[in-house]
């Protein structure tokens, strides 16, 4: 079956509309009815902009943003930083959250065009981020997109999933008198108290969460910055930097892009909104937000923490109990943000098996097993900074630095072209009408942008692979069941100072240095 951009074809071609599978883009009940409109547009009145009058407005659009993006990335950004000899990472990191707020604005303006030229896009709609690629170059494009994305929700999904497991440890260890629970075992416990949630439709049936989500991430910040300034005395005079490695550059892109990237869900968010054309203004409100957050954490660590930061920010913040409350805020953060994580892959893998739009038996047997196969992976690679850095250089480079801008010179383009000649296109416009239908500072800002992510992205990505499989090799938990125990220190305070030995307060107990962390 041909794929086409004709519009007057879309009840025949259009992938979203195979009358041999459900659609992914329909009405709410997928009854028949839904696949007999006909060329004319049926009673959708494209002149006007799209309106869900039961959808999410731009504020709240915007928060929800932040909540997808900061909370896993801010605490292991500063790590990032320090890799990158601070100022060159702070400056790699303002021109990343600069590059993905154009990314996101013209993924927005992407979906925009497909609302405003493809009546189907006009309801519910599985998977708004594959289809915009299937609309700009193809059905094979298509395919690409969606398997790109499930890679990175899969592993965001991963990381978040240990991160929490790891807060949840340490403050057991905090408030239990030296107990301890294994690691191994909370990341089951915490993957079966999150299924429930996962078992909602769509952004929009949960956007409370993703809002308190953003709201523990901005109390975690503030109390980062809280008790980095307590350690400032003790810490500051000893902090240092480790020696510069082109590597440590590398990995610290990947955190870096992990920490700002987040398009995947974008569409998905975008498509849920009472007035998706007000995207830009959530995208400039939640990076705002995010530049508030990051910077200043980012500061404090290398001010205070210098090369004794490790994974996470969390553990060198010296107060106890300002260390366990940003622990719960950040653990309350990763298991919120999880439910608009794991919602795009969710729905694109119940596409694949025909699962109904309304909630049934299928819904939670296919999402189950998706959980399934987060919690072996996680159980299989149980440390969160190399995988971390791993999935922000290779496919979230793609979705949120690379992808966007590829796909937004086509569809405008083709948008553009379609207005100069009076005619609907009838494919994927090529090479020579990108060059030609699109604004000349348009196109050189996105390929600027696309060779930055190809350079960027490859050099992460690789380094990363390296330091999984190697320095950061863990054991995984099923195997580490079968060896001897490690007696380690059961203390959860990473000390300060360049023998990770100095403490804010007498009597403090440090856990074991790792002096060769950025080595």
């Amino acid at each position: 079956m041909s794929f086409t951009l004709s519009r007057d074809n879309y009840a025949f071609d259009d992938p979203c509309r195979k009358p041999t599978q459900t659609s992914t883009c329909s009405s709410e009940d997928d009854s028949s009815s839904d696949h007999k409109r006909n060329n004319s547009h049926g009673d959708v009145d494209m002149s006007k902009p799209f309106f869900n009058p039961a959808g999410l407005n731009w504020f709240v659009t915007g928060l929800f943003v932040v909540g997808d993006l900061a909370g896993g990335g801010i605490v292991a950004l500063p790590t990032a930083i320090i890799q990158a000899e601070f100022w060159t990472g702070l400056i790699v990191c303002m021109i990343l959250i600069g590059v993905v707020t154009y990314t996101a604005y013209v993924l927005g303006l992407s979906w925009n065009i497909l609302l405003s030229t493809w009546p189907e896009y006009r309801h519910h709609c599985r998977k708004p981020y594959p289809e915009i690629g299937g609309r700009a170059m193809g059905p094979t494009c298509q395919l690409l997109v969606s398997i790109c994305i499930d890679v990175t929700q899969f592993g965001i999904s991963v990381v978040y999933l240990l991160l929490a497991s790891k807060n949840i440890q340490n403050m057991i260890i905090a408030f239990s008198s030296g107990g301890n629970l294994s690691f191994c075992i909370l990341v089951l416990i915490v993957a079966a108290c999150l299924l429930p949630l996962c078992f909602l439709k769509s952004p929009q049936d949960f956007w409370w969460a993703v809002v308190i989500a953003m709201m523990t991430t901005s109390a975690a910040v503030i109390l980062i910055i809280v008790g980095s300034i307590i350690d400032y005395g003790t810490c500051h005079e000893a902090a240092q930097l480790p020696p510069f490695k082109t590597t440590n550059l590398f990995l610290s892109m990947g955190t870096l892009l992990f920490s700002v990237g987040g398009h995947s869900a974008f569409p998905t968010i975008q498509h849920d909104m009472k007035q998706p054309k007000e995207f830009t203004r959530s995208v400039i409100l939640a990076f705002t937000i995010m530049a508030f957050m990051y910077v200043p954490v980012c500061i404090m660590g290398y001010l205070v923490y210098g090369d004794s930061l490790r994974d996470s920010i969390i553990p060198s913040i010296q107060t106890v109990w300002i260390q366990q409350a940003i622990n719960i805020l950040i653990t309350i953060h990763c298991i919120l943000t999880l439910t608009i994580v794991f919602n795009p892959l969710m729905q694109e893998v119940e596409d694949i098996f025909h699962v109904p739009q309304k909630f049934g038996p299928k819904r939670v047997l296919v999402r189950t097993g998706i959980m399934i196969a987060v919690v072996f992976v996680a159980e299989s690679v149980p440390t969160f900074g190399p995988l971390l850095d791993l999935v922000g250089g290779s496919t979230l480079t793609l979705t949120s630095v690379i992808l966007p801008c590829l796909f937004y010179i086509y569809l405008n383009a083709y948008k553009r072209k379609e207005e100069a000649t009076g005619k609907p296109g009838t494919g994927p416009v090529g090479w020579r009408d990108v060059f030609t239908y699109n604004e000349k500072p348009t196109l050189t800002i996105c390929i600027i942008i696309i060779i930055i992510g190809l350079v960027g992205g490859g050099c992460a990505t690789f380094s990363a692979i390296v330091e999984l499989t190697s320095t950061q090799f863990a054991v995984p938990c099923y195997v580490s069941v079968f060896q001897a125990k490690h007696n380690a220190s059961a203390a959860q305070t990473n000390c300060c100072g360049p023998f990770q030995n100095l403490t804010t307060y007498k009597g403090a107990t440090c856990s074991d240095p790792n002096l060769k962390f950025y080595l």
